[in-house]
């Protein structure tokens, strides 16, 4: 992944997932597309996130199978996930509004 702020991948993640239910994959192929290519999600980053978000809860997962007849996992939010979601949008959307007051040029 490009270098994105500590918690923007799990936010990212949460937000894909907010569409409903995916698999690792999907969840990277729809970050890449939905951000024009900007963020590419490399399996490296990706599944260590979910296993994170797994364990504070705000992801639950099942086995199934996919269109192709392959084993997969399956991801969803869960209401703590969600409620978790708000709160870092919020947080993130304050940080880039502070973020970009300071990088507006000056006007005299």
């Amino acid at each position: 992944m490009n270098a994105l702020l500590p918690g923007t991948l799990e936010m990212l993640i949460l937000q894909t997932l907010s569409h409903g239910p995916s698999h690792g994959y999907a969840i990277a192929q729809h970050i890449q597309r939905v951000s024009e290519d900007t963020l590419q999600v490399e399996e490296g980053s990706l599944y260590p996130a979910l296993q994170r978000l797994l364990r504070e809860g705000w992801v639950a997962a099942e086995w199934g199978v996919s269109a192709r007849k392959r084993k997969v996992r399956t991801y969803r939010i869960t209401p703590t996930g969600q409620s978790q979601l708000e709160r870092e949008v919020s947080t993130f959307e304050r940080a880039l509004h502070g973020i970009t007051r300071v990088l507006r040029p000056v006007q005299s």
